[in-house]
């Protein structure tokens, strides 16, 4: 049984609520069961040096933690004056998965930077980022399409991830934090809305895992990917 009393393949209750934010040209605060994270997106008419005058354009992504996001409080990074491994190996992880989906030249040469700001932590806030982020990202390439900036659309499929893993012996969707502090395996699984891998994250933490099993993984993630992506679709029509 886990703890949520969830099936082994049920996703926790998901809603994303759009235009959260009044400034930003695409937003959403998406909720994965108890994991909300307010996700913007911000269009600029530049790029960064490394790809200027190619006519590309550029996703990337910024991520952080509110200090009372989890049960104790956090400091903020900004008063210790870096940000810390563990953000800077997500937001790289965010603008990876995002850019996936991007044809970057229907883009054109411009930015877009999606801030992932986690509100409330219980599991998965990397997973919840990535969807809720390519919901802003959706928003904001809509924007651009109907002020006529872009010609033929430049996000190409849907990017959403979702958490599995072996928690007391058995493959298990969408971990919470209870769950993810226990589990002998977890992964991240990040896909498209039409079933494509982006990335696995995947590690044994004081067990080990067949083959078997990380099929049994990747099927659940296929599941509740999918369930994502039609969460996505409908909060963007």
């Amino acid at each position: 049984m886990r703890p949520s009393g969830r099936d082994l393949n049920e996703m926790r209750a998901v809603s994303i609520e759009t235009g959260f934010t009044k400034h930003a040209e695409g937003s959403c605060l998406i909720k994965m069961g108890d994991t909300h994270v307010l996700c913007t997106a911000t269009i600029e008419d530049r790029v960064p040096p490394f790809i200027k005058g190619s006519g590309l354009g550029w996703v990337t992504a910024e991520y952080g933690m509110l200090p009372r996001a989890t049960n104790t409080r956090m400091r903020r990074e900004a008063a210790s004056g870096k940000q810390g491994g563990r953000t800077v190996e997500i937001q790289r992880l965010i603008g990876r998965a995002l850019r996936a989906g991007v044809d970057r030249v229907a883009l054109g040469e411009r930015q877009i930077t999606v801030d992932c700001d986690v509100i409330q932590a219980d599991g998965g806030t990397r997973c919840a980022s990535i969807t809720g982020g390519w919901v802003a990202l959706r928003l904001a390439v809509n924007k651009l399409m109907k002020a006529g900036d872009v010609i033929s659309d430049p996000l190409v499929d849907p990017v959403a991830a979702v958490s599995c893993g072996i928690y007391a012996g058995q493959p298990v969707l969408d971990l919470d934090y209870p769950e993810d502090s226990e589990a002998g395996v977890d992964g991240n699984f990040i896909m498209t809305g039409s079933g494509k891998l982006i990335e696995v994250q995947m590690s044994a933490e004081g067990s080990v895992f067949s083959r078997v099993q990380m099929d049994q993984l990747i099927d659940l993630a296929e599941k509740g990917v999918g369930e994502l992506a039609a969460a996505q679709k409908a909060a963007t029509a």
